[in-house]
């Protein structure tokens, strides 16, 4: 069982910390649930821009004395914008907790937001749009959502467009953190060698003074545009997307689809990479994955192959569909992916960043702590019934979208 403390200020601010005292090092990780789900229509890419902004330089820091501030100490710092979250974090020795949340606070409050910062910046994030375009096997992920999600939020581009990304002003940038950096939609997660009070301490004199305020309107899952495009591009290979509709977070099929996913694509014994890497070389990469949000999911195989290789690629990912399809998993099968997820899993908590990222999400997205024994339990109890059915249900050729980039025949 774990051992994570909860406290929630007054404002609405969650505090979490998971004591581990074996360690030397502690994950801090500041959070706002927010993401490019919530742009209104002006406000494409903005989520992503902000993020780029609080490293810039606060009423006591400029952004190199943020970095130097963790850095100088032993330390990392970094952060990430999704469609529904942002996460500001940093790495720290064990006795350097409370300078870590002091310098991640103090980017989330008191960031000056300087116009002429605000310019340079903006160029930044055209020049990381440029580089996601410029490189296929990262563009085909994003452009295979919009596609499918065209009418939905979720379908919106983390990094925006590069007409919205310019426009930005100061005021723009700070309506938004009014709107959204909001007491209920913070949360603050530790994760290491750390003391609860010294970290409810610090949240209190910080992040006690946001606003209170939070919550999201209900998304409505997202309806799936069936389609399929290949975008000509002087590039060496194809790179693709394969996918239809997965779970969404709540949904009771989530760990079934997990087991489905590993065993068609999510490691290196898995019958897409056998089969087309191993058996026949026509990839250097291929795998699947699962995309759940609060309101749907996507499940989608991507990989890279030569031109002449496309169609017979295609094919193969066909007919491992309708395997799975007819067949579902043999017991053999069933019980080595299972033991492959909660094997992941496990080892991934002796990592304090994973633990502060876990306990994070389960927060932010169920507003409880799941103990890995649940977890556990729920990746157990899944059976090959199970898994057939969802099979039948979510690799339906006909509801499958393709996405590819590459060179024209």
């Amino acid at each position: 069982m774990t051992n994570i403390v909860k406290k929630t200020l007054s404002n609405g601010v969650r505090i979490l910390v998971e004591p581990v005292t074996h360690v030397k090092s502690a994950s801090v990780g500041l959070w706002c649930h927010t993401g490019s789900r919530h742009e209104r229509s002006a406000e494409a890419g903005i989520t992503h821009l902000i993020e780029h902004m609080l490293f810039k330089g606060t009423e006591r820091r400029t952004s190199k004395e943020l970095a130097e501030s963790i850095e100088g100490r032993g330390g990392s710092l970094n952060a990430f914008t999704d469609k529904e979250g942002t996460c500001y974090y940093c790495r720290v020795l064990s006795d350097d907790v409370a300078n870590g949340i002091d310098v991640l606070t103090d980017m989330m409050l008191h960031s000056v937001l300087d116009p002429e910062e605000l310019a340079r910046e903006e160029k930044v994030v055209l020049e990381e749009i440029k580089r996601s375009e410029d490189e296929p096997g990262d563009h085909v992920h994003e452009l295979h959502v919009s596609r499918r999600w065209s009418e939905s939020a979720l379908g919106k581009p983390v990094l925006g467009t590069p007409e919205s990304v310019a426009g930005f002003k100061r005021e723009d940038l700070q309506s938004y953190l009014t709107r959204r950096y909001v007491g209920d939609n913070v949360l603050l997660s530790v994760a290491g060698n750390v003391d609860p009070a010294e970290v409810h301490a610090a949240a209190e004199e910080t992040l006690g003074k946001l606003a209170s305020g939070g919550g999201d309107e209900e998304l409505p899952r997202p309806t799936s545009k069936v389609d399929s495009v290949f975008v000509a591009k002087d590039v060496e290979q194809v790179h693709f997307c394969i996918g239809t509709d997965g779970v969404a977070l709540y949904d009771e099929e989530l760990y079934t689809m997990a087991v489905l996913d590993a065993a068609l694509g999510g490691s290196m014994s898995s019958r897409l990479f056998q089969e087309i890497r191993e058996k026949r070389g026509l990839v250097y990469a291929v795998g699947s994955y699962g995309m759940n949000y609060t309101a749907g999911g996507l499940y989608t195989v991507y990989g890279g192959t030569g031109r002449e290789n496309w169609d017979l690629v295609q094919e193969l990912v066909a007919i491992e569909f309708a395997k799975a399809r007819s067949g579902g998993l043999e017991d053999e099968e069933l019980q080595r992916t299972k033991r492959y997820l909660a094997g992941n899993l496990v080892l991934a908590l002796e990592g304090m960043s994973s633990r502060m990222m876990r306990m994070s999400k389960n927060e932010l997205n169920h507003r409880r702590d799941i103990p890995i024994e649940e977890t556990l339990s729920r990746i157990d109890g899944v059976t090959a019934a199970a898994v057939a059915s969802i099979a039948e249900r979510v690799l339906n050729p006909a509801l499958g979208s393709t996405t590819a980039i590459g060179p024209q025949a």
